[in-house]
């Protein structure tokens, strides 16, 4: 086990880089493009407004999300000495602290590595002031706390896969890849039970929990998605599309937008085909499995998305995070290529976020190199689960055969 001075360097970098945070979203310091910090100010706060009354936000097309995202819109309540913005920040930062907590605690025990911590430590701060301004780094908590406690306990995994779904539905992919038999029949009816509890209860509190379903439906397609950089092209070759705010985010709108759209929601069907078959497949859980699988998972869903927000960088990161808590992962690669993505998002958002929206070459650049190092990560995670849990298992069973006389023989590749 490592001993406490093993954790003084990690401890003392964190506390800088999230000085540097809040000291961002305290607007003590501003970086370059639009200023992240008005989603709370504004949307957030005026979702708060509506949700104290009691209802929903039942005629605003942007709020998105499952019933149980208000508790974290309203959580500001914890403080009531503060402002709203200043209190989500805070409590932004306790969420960034208690994951930091999980992971260094996790690392520091036997068989494990502080590799976890490093991800965390770097992956935050490479976002920029967009990781305290969202609610995602809440639920990238309940998520890693899943994961991390899902080891040993199921039914936890399954308790906070369940409500985390009600926060904002990917955290359900943590299930994939939980053992065979026992285990996935305790965290699957555990999460099922859990999710349902969540929802009941928020639509009992509050009508409209389930208002979010409809608010998509004409969505285009997001102008940092993979899918976007059709038309990012297509403008240089006389596209006649826009580029607008809609449904909360700048997206494309024109001509073959619903035919990219419907492209990259095949992707993701076929992407997600994919895993079923690995689960199927599959010969071999180890204990990284369940980290493994969730953490491609989540890149699968998140890099076929027709909306690739900043913000969804920290569910990868979180995940990433975990995976190298163990000694043994295969996602060391890929761990690292969604770290150097997330570096480029801050520099497509906000930094010259202006540049993207006009397709620029600058901003053609950026989010060509950061769309590829998430397909690069995708494809590089997806391969070595595969191999460690598949093609691994099949090799060592055929690297011993009958042998003539009743013998075994060992065969040397």
């Amino acid at each position: 086990m490592k001993g406490p001075s093993g954790t003084r360097l990690p401890i003392a970098i964190w506390i800088l880089t999230r000085t540097a945070l809040l000291l961002c979203v305290f607007k003590v310091f501003r970086l370059p493009g639009p200023d992240v910090t008005t989603d709370i100010s504004v949307i957030y706060q005026g979702w708060y407004d509506v949700l104290r009354t009691g209802t929903y936000p039942l005629d605003d097309v942007t709020w998105q999300y499952p019933p149980a995202a208000a508790l974290a819109i309203l959580s500001p309540l914890l403080l009531p000495f503060l402002d709203y913005a200043s209190a989500f920040y805070l409590l932004a930062f306790v969420c960034d602290a208690l994951v930091f907590g999980l992971l260094l605690y996790a690392g520091r025990r036997p068989g494990k590595t502080l590799s976890g911590s490093w991800v965390w430590i770097a992956g935050v701060p490479l976002l920029g002031p967009t990781a305290y301004a969202r609610y995602d780094l809440m639920v990238t908590a309940v998520a890693v706390a899943a994961l991390l406690a899902g080891v040993r306990h199921p039914r936890l995994l399954g308790a906070l896969a369940g409500f985390g779904a009600m926060l904002k539905v990917w955290p359900v992919l943590l299930l994939a890849g939980t053992r065979r038999g026992r285990a996935t029949l305790r965290s699957w009816t555990t999460a099922a039970g859990s999710g349902a509890a969540v929802l009941l209860l928020c639509a009992a509190a509050a009508p409209g929990a389930l208002a979010f379903l409809t608010f998509q439906r004409d969505r285009g397609t997001e102008v940092e998605s993979l899918g976007s950089l059709v038309f990012h092209v297509a403008r240089h070759f006389g596209w006649d599309g826009q580029v607008l705010l809609n449904y909360g985010s700048v997206e494309f709108l024109g001509p073959y937008v619903p035919m990219v759209s419907a492209a990259a929601l095949t992707l993701t069907v076929a992407a997600f085909g994919w895993l079923l078959l690995w689960r199927i497949r599959a010969r071999e859980f180890r204990t990284t499995t369940l980290c493994d699988a969730a953490f491609v998972a989540v890149l699968l869903f998140t890099t076929t998305s027709r909306v690739i927000s900043p913000q969804y960088m920290l569910w990868l990161v979180g995940l990433a995070a975990v995976c190298l808590v163990f000694r043994d992962s295969p996602m060391r690669r890929p761990a690292w290529l969604v770290v150097a993505a997330t570096g480029v998002t801050l520099l497509e958002f906000p930094i010259w976020f202006s540049h993207v929206v006009d397709s620029d070459p600058l901003g053609l650049l950026l989010l060509t190199v950061r769309n590829g190092l998430l397909v690069a990560a995708t494809i590089t995670a997806g391969r070595r689960l595969w191999h460690r849990t598949v093609t691994e298992p099949r090799l060592r069973e055929h690297a011993r055969v009958p042998a003539q006389g009743g013998h075994d023989r060992e065969l040397v590749s």
